[in-house]
C-alpha cells in the first residue's frame, strides 16, 4: 500500500489554499459569470468563451486572495 503524504507547513499551507480556491471559484464563480453575462451581448461562441475566461480570471484572483488571507489569519 502506498504511503500517504503528510506535510507540516511553516505558515500558510499553499496546497490547501489552492484546493479551496479551486472549489470555491467553481461553486461561487460560475453563478457570478452567468449573472454578469445577462447584461452583455455575446453573439458567438468565441465571445462567450472569452467573456467567461475574463470574468473567471477576476473571480479566481479575488477568491485566491481571500482564501490566502483567511488561511494566514487562522494560522
Amino acid at each position: 500500500m502506498p504511503a500517504v503524504e503528510q506535510t507540516d507547513p511553516d505558515g500558510v499551507d499553499f496546497g490547501w489554499v489552492m484546493q479551496v480556491t479551486f472549489v470555491t471559484t467553481i461553486l461561487v464563480g460560475s453563478p457570478i459569470v452567468v449573472l454578469a453575462s445577462f447584461g452583455t451581448v455575446l453573439p458567438t461562441w468565441t465571445s462567450r468563451a472569452l467573456f467567461a475566461v475574463r470574468v473567471g480570471a477576476v473571480v479566481w484572483f479575488l477568491t485566491a486572495i481571500g482564501v490566502y488571507l483567511y488561511a494566514r489569519y487562522r494560522r
